[in-house]
């Protein structure tokens, strides 16, 4: 029997990579002949970019930029093979590089974002997929075209430093500086989301509250989201609250769509073709995918739908082990998952099973392999 174990992290428990390990393991213990094989995988959030280079066996590159409050921070992207490279918005302009009490997305900047991608340019990567989950920004992708030599110009046509209190300031954008090579580059956007830019469902109002705006400085945000989108609807003809995921990343997903040329693109899609996904399921027998928590979530952009259906085509079954199935789990049945089990063996706090996250898991493999070989020996009739 040939495996192929693609699971997502266990978010802070077990890496998907330690996953693969254990399941291996469980399966010799099982079987007496079977062949294992497994590749990281990430759904375009937190931890694509290690996923990635784990795959495909691409290498990290160090960048020193400027982060979420202009404040020095090395950030990492990942180098592929054919000129392309991956990168993450969050290392250089995400929550996490902010404590709590100084988050303020009225003072918050993608500029670093920017330097990332102008990195990756000069060292002659012109296939750029960016993830833009985790952002602690709302400044609609200003810094981030900043660093890429756009200028966003007040009513005196004072060049903006591109953050989100600018919003409302800004009246002209002026992309005659920007790098020429953005021309010569490919663009995806690694995006999950459909939210436009403004409005309820908007950059500012859905997100803004965990990026640490108040009350007061959410209808500041969407006053000046208002205004940034006026203009960029004079002055491209294009209006970004058509275009779905624009107001990702507080913005970020309407700069790269709108003056890069960025093309939006499932998370999970994309990470699936960077690790040739459908090429490692030739030969397969049975695909073990999983994830810390299933649930109808798991169906939106998620690893296990995007595993389930690329097996499925491929004709392959797919089983999930995850650590929890909560309410809507059932429906990654119709995504190609042809069946779910839990690691938990027994009622336990949430803490207790994060504790044990690794005996659990190898004991729930265990039992889930017991039962596909039992399924192996079944005749029909």
């Amino acid at each position: 029997m040939n495996l192929l174990f693609a699971s997502d992290s266990f978010k802070g428990t077990l890496s998907s990579i330690r996953s693969a390990e254990l399941l291996e393991m469980a399966a010799r213990e099982v079987f007496d002949d079977v062949t294992c094989s497994s590749v990281p995988v990430a759904d375009g959030g937190e931890g694509t970019v290690d996923a990635v280079i784990a795959a495909v066996h691409g290498t990290k590159v160090y960048a020193k930029v400027h982060g979420p409050l202009m404040d020095p921070v090395t950030a990492a992207y990942g180098r592929l093979e054919d000129g392309k490279a991956v990168i993450e918005m969050a290392a250089a302009s995400g929550l996490p590089l902010i404590p709590p009490d100084a988050r303020d997305p009225l003072h918050t900047t993608t500029y670093g974002t920017g330097e990332l991608i102008l990195d990756a340019l000069e060292r002659g990567y012109r296939d750029l997929s960016i993830a833009i989950g985790g952002s602690a920004t709302n400044d609609g992708g200003m810094g981030c075209l900043c660093a890429l030599g756009a200028r966003f110009l007040d009513a005196d046509g004072n060049p903006l430093s591109g953050c989100g209190a600018d919003l409302a300031r800004v009246r002209e954008i002026d992309l005659s500086g920007l790098d020429p090579r953005i021309r010569e580059t490919r663009i995806t956007v690694m995006c999950d989301v459909t939210n436009p830019l403004c409005g309820p469902d908007g950059a500012a109002m859905t997100f803004g509250a965990q990026k640490g705006a108040s009350p007061e400085d959410l209808e500041i945000l969407e006053s000046g989201m208002q205004n940034y989108r006026d203009v960029i609807l004079r002055r491209f003809a294009v209006d970004p609250d058509q275009i779905p995921g624009s107001g990702a990343a507080g913005g970020l997903g309407a700069a790269l769509t709108v003056f890069l040329h960025g093309r939006m693109r499932s998370g999970i899609e994309t990470v699936l073709d960077l690790i040739h996904f459908d090429e490692r399921l030739k030969g397969v027998d049975l695909v073990v995918t999983g994830e810390g928590r299933s649930d109808r979530q798991s169906c939106f952009g998620k690893v296990m739908q995007g595993v389930g259906q690329h097996a499925r085509s491929a004709g392959v079954p797919a089983v999930g082990l995850s650590g929890s199935l909560g309410e809507g789990a059932q429906s990654l049945f119709d995504c190609g998952i042809e069946s779910l089990m839990t690691t938990v063996d027994a009622p336990m706090s949430l803490e207790e099973a994060c504790a044990r996250t690794e005996e659990l898991y190898y004991a729930g493999a265990v039992r889930m392999f017991r039962l596909i070989r039992t399924g192996t020996r079944i005749t029909p009739g």
